[in-house]
């Protein structure tokens, strides 16, 4: 029998969730996954990752990359070169996308023309986690069996609006029937993901700053500041491909559920 094991989930967001007066036109999740088994050797890579950093760049262990902030907001790394803040970010994608255990999933949602009641943050979620949980049940991450479970961490969020809505969706989670089911809804409750979503702070995990970075590159495909396209990064997220979790959805080339 095969011992149950585990997947990490880190997920961060990009963009404002509010649907009215809101600064952002869109709403991005990426959840990075990385099964527990290759969590030590992957956290090495980070480090390393950093420690190169730091040698060329000067930004410290402790100190965060924190995408969209670093380049509007940068506090105290405002002593490193816009120009090279950019450049990290970018080699943080790269050591991603060079990661072969890791698998990225993302949804973005495009606000425009949607009118309340439609709750932009519970349907970003609800989607994201019920992507996550469907390949958990077919098998599709990187050496997934049958009994491995996932768990999800996230950065500072709606914890209680979000741990709501997970408590939800494990026992009551309707999902509309695709065309071998008929018309109509199944009852299909979250199984494979366990536990409530554990919110941490951004500053103190390396992997949410990765999710961090991926879910930034994925909002500037749709809504690059000028910054970025002044600098022809507006498709970074494409830099991601080898690790995108294109099983996830066939509409999208870029593993992008888009709503």
């Amino acid at each position: 029998m095969q011992p149950e094991l585990m997947y990490l989930i880190y997920i961060d967001e990009s963009g404002d969730p509010g649907l009215n007066n809101s600064p952002t036109r869109y709403f991005v999740l990426s959840g990075l996954v990385i099964h527990e088994t290759k969590w030590r050797d992957t956290l090495n890579k980070l480090i390393n990752f950093r420690l190169g950093i730091r040698s060329t760049f000067g930004l410290l262990l402790k100190e965060e990359i924190h995408a969209g902030a670093m380049l509007t907001h940068p506090g105290t790394l405002v002593r490193i070169r816009k120009n090279d803040r950019l450049t990290i970010i970018r080699h943080l994608l790269d050591e991603i996308a060079a990661i072969a255990d890791f698998r990225i999933v993302s949804v973005k949602i495009d606000k425009q023309g949607k009118a309340p009641p439609y709750d932009v943050f519970e349907n970003a979620w609800r989607v994201l986690i019920q992507r996550i949980e469907n390949t958990l049940n077919h098998n599709n991450f990187p050496g997934c069996q049958a009994a491995d479970h996932g768990i999800i961490f996230c950065d500072e969020t709606d914890a209680a609006k979000l741990r709501k809505l997970y408590r939800k969706m494990r026992v009551f989670n309707p999902i509309p029937n695709d065309q071998h089911h008929g018309s109509g809804y199944r009852q299909m409750p979250l199984t494979r993901i366990i536990e409530d979503p554990s919110v941490r702070d951004s500053e103190h995990s390396y992997f949410i700053q990765a999710a961090d970075a991926v879910a930034w590159a994925c909002y500037q495909r749709y809504a690059p500041s000028q910054y970025v396209r002044q600098k022809g990064a507006r498709n970074y997220f494409n830099r991601l491909d080898p690790v995108l979790l294109k099983v996830a959805t066939r509409r999208n080339q870029l593993a992008i559920v888009e709503l």
